[in-house]
């Protein structure tokens, strides 16, 4: 057995704020052993566990409140003397999309080229803006994940711009769902995201029409563990020129080797949707484990 390694555990709320209460916070070694299991106060908590410099090393460490989401990391790997944060979200059980920073007025001000895409295809600004307080109103999961995939689009930096950059028009029908929606992109998005692919940043998916009928291509992105966006071209459709049909989704995890680890993820194995709020914590804690930039879609989820 080694010296001891440090887990330092920060845990924040759907509206990604500290939670400071007391936590139950469980440490289990790679050999199944829990070597932690008691409340301590957040939201920064430093644990000091072995080492064995072995697979006993690949700690998962586990937070539980009441009448909120157990949420987790796996793995967690330490060493002797070496600190290794460890990033976690818990959701109300009972927690709603809140879309307060997400009202017309603030992202207009804020990012106003994504007020022009929600206008693009609408007669007038006033009647996108109806459009949009109603889907908020009366679908918010549909609001949550727009709001996901358009954030995430904008932090997938590309050779040329983001992803976000290149969309020109959403769909806003029946087909714009939680967990997707279909639009029109600058035909550039194509190449770029073939760039990306060949730089590691995507890989391809085998037969794309089998899960999206009349898809041509399609690409999901491998930046993270969980939570990535796939983007799949419907290069047939009939569009104007020099754009591209196009279909976004953000997916739970990229593998099986899933590192966040939540108390229920719904419809995982079934034919359900995605559940936007799952897809924004795991999103969150898969960004800052990997140390980049917050993800921070305008909206929080809070009893």
């Amino acid at each position: 057995m080694g010296g001891p390694g440090r887990i330092l555990l920060q845990l924040v709320d759907g509206a990604r704020k500290p939670l400071a209460r007391d936590i139950l916070v469980r440490v289990i070694d790679g050999d199944k052993n829990q070597v932690l299991a008691e409340f301590l106060k957040g939201p920064t908590i430093d644990i000091k566990v072995p080492t064995f410099d072995n697979t006993r090393d690949f700690y998962t460490v586990l937070a539980s409140l009441d009448g909120f989401v157990q949420a987790g990391f796996f793995p967690v790997k330490v060493a002797e003397n070496t600190l290794r944060p460890v990033f976690l979200m818990l959701l109300p059980k009972e927690g709603k999309p809140k879309f307060t920073n997400a009202s017309w007025s603030k992202f207009k001000a804020q990012k106003p080229a994504i007020a022009d895409l929600f206008m693009s295809d609408a007669s007038s600004e006033t009647a996108a803006k109806r459009r949009y307080g109603s889907l908020l109103t009366r679908e918010p999961s549909v609001g949550a994940g727009l709001w996901n995939i358009i954030t995430a689009l904008e932090q997938i930096h590309l050779s040329v711009g983001t992803a976000l950059s290149y969309m020109r028009q959403l769909r806003w029908d029946a087909s714009m769902q939680q967990d997707r929606f279909f639009g029109l992109a600058d035909r550039q998005l194509v190449e770029q995201i073939e760039i990306a692919t060949a730089q590691g940043m995507f890989a391809p998916e085998v037969g794309p029409g089998l899960f999206h009928p009349g898809a041509t291509s399609s690409y999901k992105q491998l930046q993270f563990g969980e939570a990535n966006v796939q983007v799949t071209f419907h290069e047939n459709a009939d569009t104007p020129g020099g754009l591209v049909g196009v279909e976004v989704d953000m997916d739970y995890f990229r593998d099986q080797g899933a590192h966040a680890i939540i108390e229920v993820v719904p419809n995982l194995f079934t034919r359900g949707l995605t559940d936007p709020k799952r897809i924004y914590v795991l999103r969150w804690i898969a960004g800052r484990q990997a140390g980049v930039p917050d993800f921070a879609p305008p909206y929080t989820i809070e009893a």
